[in-house]
């Protein structure tokens, strides 16, 4: 059995084994995503072990059973951490996962970072995707985009219209605190995880990717996260390592043994300099000005 199990339908509001309940507006857009994916008949479920995506692989199973296949694109954009997350979650939720390897920095329009450099790494990647469903007869490709994600400077989306790639979340009417809601009282172990993105957003559009950079700055906030700070980006301004937590957080950051050893940590990477943004966690903080 999958954690969570899936709530009975009545004449009052959906309840899990723990008693909570779902308020009416989300048990309507959830019953609206079960729908369009069972309507889909089976789909091939673009998973990056993020919340959103977990949930719509759940959903999924729940409704299309052994015709859901999820797949995971492992390149060098993403952390080895998330890699190991994928796979953890996919076996708690007992579905198919496939990890397919590509690397997406042998495209020029990728690792020249341009800002529509998601436009052509999503291109990329979802053709890919395309051909397994195709080969696997595998109705539809869907992923995991929530309505709060239109707001922001999203080149990538264009891509996956184009190519006819399927958003449920976003048709259901998902925010980012409803994936959240519901996730948690699916039972979903990562209801709560912090937001993920790929290496590539910490770089300054313009500045050429490579697998070391990417490396440098994953261990970085590897080393941040150890010392206790959930949410982390750590923005790579050549010697600068800018870094963003959330609020909340920052009299953590104040503590001399924690700042001492995060510091310690970052210099040993290679950077010169160690810098808090008091602006705190962010998406998009290198976007351009005119999309912010």
């Amino acid at each position: 059995m999958r954690t969570g199990g899936s709530p009975q339908r009545g004449k009052n509001r959906p309840e899990n084994r723990t008693g909570r309940r779902l308020n009416q507006s989300l048990v309507r857009k959830y019953e609206r995503l079960k729908n369009e994916l069972k309507a889909a008949g089976s789909v091939l479920v673009a998973f990056s072990g993020g919340v959103d995506s977990s949930l719509l692989l759940r959903v999924a199973a729940d409704v299309l059973k052994d015709q859901v296949l999820a797949v995971t694109v492992d390149t060098p954009l993403f952390s080895r951490q998330e890699m190991r997350a994928v796979q953890k979650l996919a076996k708690s939720l007992q579905v198919n996962l496939m990890i397919v390897k590509a690397n997406s920095l042998e495209l020029p329009a990728v690792a020249k970072n341009s800002n529509q450099r998601c436009y052509y790494c999503k291109l990329f990647l979802f053709s890919g995707l395309k051909q397994i469903a195709k080969n696997k007869g595998l109705n539809q490709i869907v992923e995991g985009s929530n309505l709060d994600d239109t707001k922001d400077f999203r080149p990538g989306e264009k891509a996956i219209k184009e190519l006819g790639i399927r958003s449920p979340l976003v048709e259901a009417g998902f925010r980012k605190k409803d994936i959240r809601q519901l996730a948690k009282y699916l039972g979903l172990p990562n209801w709560n995880k912090p937001e993920a993105a790929c290496l590539a957003s910490r770089i300054p559009y313009g500045q050429p990717l490579d697998r070391k950079l990417l490396s440098k700055i994953e261990r970085g906030e590897r080393a941040l996260i150890s010392l206790g700070f959930s949410q982390v980006r750590l923005r790579h301004h050549g010697e600068i390592a800018r870094i963003e937590i959330n609020l909340e957080d920052f009299s953590r950051w104040l503590k001399p043994e924690i700042r001492t050893r995060a510091v310690s940590s970052l210099k040993k990477l290679g950077y010169r300099y160690v810098v808090l943004d008091l602006e705190g966690y962010r998406t998009g903080s290198l976007n351009p000005p005119a999309v912010k």
